[in-house]
């Protein structure tokens, strides 16, 4: 009998006492929590924070609370997702990088470590409902499979719900989407008005909803974390056109508009100086006309991509306060690293094209324009809006300078906060939001975790800061390091020591620059030669830290770290992959790696009749793939290079009744030949001149192509109509350097590590 029950047991019920546990609650009236988390949003992206950029329900959030102008993250967007729901140092939980590597080192494992449990895990035992919706990005990527495991999706971390997407970024019309643990379709199609951030929305809500009309007792933690602004930049046509002509000025002048503004809202202080331009980014009167052209629409899109984003938002708030739950919800906006400098010096209107080494001219450019922010865009901007969305600071996302890791905190409670409007400037880190979580809701963080000693809880709660008489009390924070692909950064005190990493250069030769915060707001004002002690003292400081919290050893690899791993469930190391349709989606890194090489593909099906048709499988979307599907009676295969597309149709018909169908593609240096094969016989062949190094963002759909057509031919989701009971996909034992490093490529830490 379980030690749990409280009861007697007798013979028979007459002489037995039933006893029923209660179920767990926290204190009475303990808030609800809500975390908002943007991707790529910069320091000055909000109104509040000092854009013109329109984000009226962050600001009205930010009116009612506090705003914090000395918040800060880790430079990228898996590490900060980690020391945000932990309350740990990113690189001790294991998530030293992104969650797609695994280096073989306890620093970057991909997986956030069992001994760091998450919010939720810490806050359902409590008592609290617990809901993750939009971005993970927290699960090694070959374990995002239809067959797992599991245990380290948001279900296996403490969520009781889950809805979004798994990867670093996603197409915001034709999503990579995943319900608890498994993956949807999209409820509806970009033509009837899709939008991922809207769905992800309609999703927390209904969550929220369904939790308190049954158990209204129940405080929640909801964790909404969008894909905005992270590229693609997308949004409904009207929320980009809003924006034409608003940025005209040019960024240099925009950039002094919005420091000018964050002066006047006491967000920086009065005497603060503007850090000078970044390397690589021109002056915006030395950009021709159609640079400059390109350049504001790629802004546009951005602006109106936030905008959209506020303003469902705001469709949050407005549903909390409808049910009355707005005034005791501690409503937390915030964003995961900097201003993002993955769009390059000019900016991209496809970034895979980019990640494939054929980056688009300014002439092909310019004849896209139109495509800029829609479903046909992969766009992200260039590095003076960039630089202009993390002023005043230098530097962007992925480095350890303001730039990359002062961001904007906007924190709303009014059921706890009565200095409404606030600006609070004491230093805090992402790793502090945790520890003032469980501090407000009052849970002592547990010693162990399903069996699972804890590490210590390395953030300082910032709930002391809530108060009106804490708006000139110095900070808690006694120290914290930051390190970012051999970028390196120590803050103490007011001071602050960092340092730029070269890659593939000696740590030794770094040259470290030293800042007094508390009056350089900016580090425009470097005092290295000036106190060589004080720069030794915060050096010696980063290496006791680095030492204490894992951070070694120091790693600057970038693209070669997209590898698979030697796990023997990592499907990415399969030569070989035999599917028994139907099989959920794959998406691009569990999917076979067809990029840059060889490779076979043969199909086992059935046509029932002459008029048997559709898709046997689809990999990526509209911008870039293949496809290889019966249209009518003949076989076709489709390899679409950004839309030139290389399409072959078969010289007889596929037969009625069993067969086996395919194509091979052999890769010819830089160039394919791709021929068909119906049974022994081939039946067409076609010269593809340019091999894809990333096939797509989007992965590999089997036996149907929901969601964007790789080709024009058909719409989806065109799904195969007969009998399908086999695909295999053959690949080269032995491949180069060259292929390996294409299989592995991906977009979000290659380009602009300058």
């Amino acid at each position: 009998m379980s030690s749990a029950f409280k009861g007697k047991i007798g013979r028979t019920v007459a002489d037995s006492q039933p006893f029923w546990p209660e179920m767990p609650m926290p204190r009475k009236g303990a808030p609800n929590v809500v975390v908002v988390l943007l991707d790529d949003t910069g320091f000055s992206h909000f109104g509040c924070y000092g854009s013109t950029i329109d984000t009226p329900n962050i600001d009205k959030l930010a009116a009612g609370g506090l705003r914090y102008s000395n918040f800060h993250t880790t430079a990228l967007c898996s590490p900060t997702r980690a020391a945000l729901l932990t309350g740990r140092n990113h690189h001790s939980v294991g998530m030293r990088g992104l969650s797609n590597w695994n280096t073989g080192y306890p620093n970057c494992t991909g997986t956030v470590a069992r001994s760091a449990a998450t919010l939720a895990e810490m806050l359902r035992p409590a008592g609290y409902a617990t809901f993750a919706v939009g971005k993970w990005h927290l699960t090694p990527m070959e374990e995002t499979s239809p067959a797992g495991p599991y245990d380290q999706w948001p279900l296996g971390r403490g969520f009781d719900r889950f809805y979004g997407f798994q990867q670093g970024e996603t197409d915001q019309f034709v999503p990579e989407l995943y319900y608890d643990n498994h993956s949807v379709d999209q409820p509806k199609s970009p033509e009837d008005g899709y939008h991922l951030t809207e769905d992800l929305v309609d999703h927390a809500i209904g969550f929220v909803r369904d939790q308190k009309s049954l158990i209204p007792e129940k405080p929640f933690f909801l964790y909404l974390a969008f894909g905005a602004t992270h590229s693609p930049h997308q949004a409904p046509p009207e929320y980009i056109a809003k924006y034409r002509g608003r940025f005209d000025a040019g960024w240099d002048a925009i950039r002094e508009q919005w420091f000018a503004r964050q002066k006047a809202m006491g967000i920086v202080p009065a005497d603060t100086e503007l850090a000078p331009r970044n390397p690589g980014v021109k002056p915006w009167a030395e950009l021709s006309a159609p640079e400059q052209t390109l350049a504001l629409r790629l802004q546009e899109a951005f602006a109106g991509f936030l905008d959209h984003t506020d303003h469902h938002i705001g469709r949050v708030a407005s549903f909390l306060q409808s049910i009355g739950e707005l005034d005791n919800t501690v409503f937390l906006v915030m964003s995961d690293n900097g201003a993002s400098q993955e769009g390059g010096a000019m900016g991209v209107i496809d970034s895979m094209r980019y990640y494939n080494g054929i980056p688009a001219t300014l002439e092909e450019s310019m004849a896209r324009l139109d495509d800029i922010g829609g479903p046909n865009s992969h766009s992200n901007y260039p590095w003076g809006w960039a630089q202009a969305g993390n002023t005043p600071s230098k530097r962007y996302k992925q480095n350890t300078h303001g730039g990359g890791v002062r961001d904007p905190l906007v924190v709303h409670w009014p059921a706890g906060i009565a200095d409404r409007g606030g600006v609070r400037t004491q230093f805090h880190h992402v790793t502090d939001i945790t520890p003032t979580l469980l501090e407000i809701i009052g849970v002592t963080p547990p010693d162990s975790v399903n069996g699972v000693a804890q590490q210590p809880i390395h953030g300082t709660s910032l709930a002391y800061s809530f108060a009106a008489e804490a708006r000139n009390e110095p900070t808690r924070k006694p120290v914290q390091y930051f390190e970012m692909f051999g970028h390196r950064g120590i803050w103490a005190g007011g001071w602050k020591a960092v340092a730029f990493h070269k890659s593939g250069t000696s740590y030794d030769n770094d040259p470290w620059e030293l800042y007094h915060l508390e009056t350089d707001f900016s580090e425009s004002k470097d005092l290295a030669l000036e106190k060589p002690e004080k720069l030794r003292e915060m050096i010696e400081l980063w290496w006791a830290e680095a030492g204490r919290n894992g951070v070694l050893p120091l790693d600057d690899r970038g693209p070669e770290l997209w590898r698979p791993t030697p796990r023997i469930f990592n499907p990415r190391n399969r030569r070989r992959f035999v599917f028994h349709p139907p099989v959920s989606y794959l998406n691009s890194d569990i999917a076979p790696p067809l990029g840059n090489r060889s490779f076979t593909i043969t199909a086992s099906i059935d046509r029932a009749t002459a008029t048997t048709q559709g898709c046997l499988l689809a990999y990526g979307k509209q911008t870039s793939g293949l496809a290889l599907y019966v249209l009518g009676d003949r076989l076709v295969f489709d390899y679409n290079c950004f839309g030139r597309h290389s399409r072959i149709e078969s010289s007889i018909a596929v037969p009625i009744g069993k067969s086996e169908v395919g194509v091979a593609f052999e890769r010819l240096d830089r160039a394919a030949r791709a021929t068909l094969r119906i049974g022994d016989q081939d039946c067409g062949s076609i010269d593809i001149p340019r091999v894809m190094k990333m096939i797509s963002s989007s992965g590999l759909n089997i036996g149907r192509n929901p969601g964007s057509a790789v080709s024009p031919d058909y719409a989806p989701p065109f799904a195969f109509e007969g009998g399908f009971d086999r695909l295999v996909f053959e690949l080269p034992e032995k491949i180069d350097r060259s292929e390996r490093q294409g299989d592995t490529l991906h977009a979000s830490t290659t380009l602009g590590r300058q």
